[in-house]
């Protein structure tokens, strides 16, 4: 049994069983309970397809960012490759969301393969599959193409809209790709200074492109936003509610990424927030597969 760290606090293997219950917790439970008192429907399987999303967003996460942080990464020792199994991870969470849409629908399989839906998901567990053989192979930088296949079946489910689908679809796979680059390449960057004892010039690297990154998101973010939440809506929608967590955590993470950059700047020891950072990105991530299944609180926007 590992003892507790200093003045009380928790070792790191007591530290990740609790981070594990939390997103359990959220995941399971974070949309029934934003639902708390807003008369929307209750979507079937919620707490699943929570848990399943977040899966995919980690699997892609993580591959994504490997294929960018070997790039910044430079000569030196590089950590093992996660490729292969956040691919496979994501691969699996597809496929599980597909069963699971079968059986919440009532339909038979072949069915829930000819509707939209099931076809796009289908489409992603596909494309995982193929991003895990190319990353496999002696060109692991091929599984970007199916990776990005992945992304943008994903934009496509999230915007199902008559009017204006091409916008909206655009900017989640903007969105959603800026996340991945953000959350997945700082967790290879810090990894490779750990392994290598240091690297500044790995994270002034990174830093570089998280500035870029950072702007995607905002300007992406903010968009979708206006289209599809309504001003009266933001606290009586479960979706609004959840937003506003997601605004919080991401102004946490600006703040972090700012104190880090400015370590990295005055010669400082910036890993320390850089962590952090990446603790706070992985609940953006948890609360933004959340944010997937909660009740779109404006529908379709013209």
């Amino acid at each position: 049994m590992t003892l507790p760290g200093p003045f009380g606090t928790p070792s790191r293997p007591t530290a990740a069983i609790l981070a594990a219950v939390a997103v359990l917790v959220v995941a399971l439970l974070g949309a029934g309970l934003a639902q708390t008192g807003t008369d929307e429907l209750r979507i079937p399987a919620a707490g699943t397809t929570t848990l399943l999303r977040l899966l995919v967003f980690t699997g892609l996460a993580v591959h994504t960012g490997e294929i960018a942080g070997r790039r910044l990464a430079g000569e030196g020792p590089r950590p093992r490759s996660w490729s292969v199994p956040a691919a496979l991870l994501a691969a699996a969470a597809s496929a599980g969301l597909l069963l699971l849409f079968t059986a919440v629908s009532g339909l038979s399989p072949s069915v829930v393969y000819g509707l939209r839906e099931g076809r796009l998901v289908l489409v992603s567990a596909n494309a995982f599959v193929l991003a895990a053989l190319c990353a496999a192979s002696r060109h692991p930088a091929l599984a970007a193409l199916p990776l990005a296949v992945a992304a943008g079946a994903e934009a496509l489910r999230a915007h199902p809209e008559t009017h204006q689908p091409l916008l909206g679809t655009s900017l989640t796979l903007v969105h959603l790709t800026a996340a991945s680059l953000w959350t997945g390449t700082l967790l290879y960057v810090l990894r490779t200074m750990r392994l290598r004892g240091g690297g500044r010039d790995v994270l002034l690297r990174y830093a570089r492109m998280a500035a870029f990154v950072y702007a995607a998101l905002v300007l992406t973010g903010t968009a979708t936003t206006l289209r599809k939440l309504p001003l009266d809506a933001v606290l009586g929608t479960a979706y609004g509610r959840v937003l506003l967590v997601k605004l919080v955590l991401f102004g946490g993470v600006s703040l972090l990424a700012l104190a880090a950059r400015g370590r990295l700047l005055s010669g400082g020891n910036a890993q320390p927030p850089a962590r952090v950072e990446l603790s706070v990105l992985a609940a953006i991530v948890v609360v933004s597969a959340l944010l997937t299944v909660v009740p779109d609180p404006h529908g379709p926007v013209p």
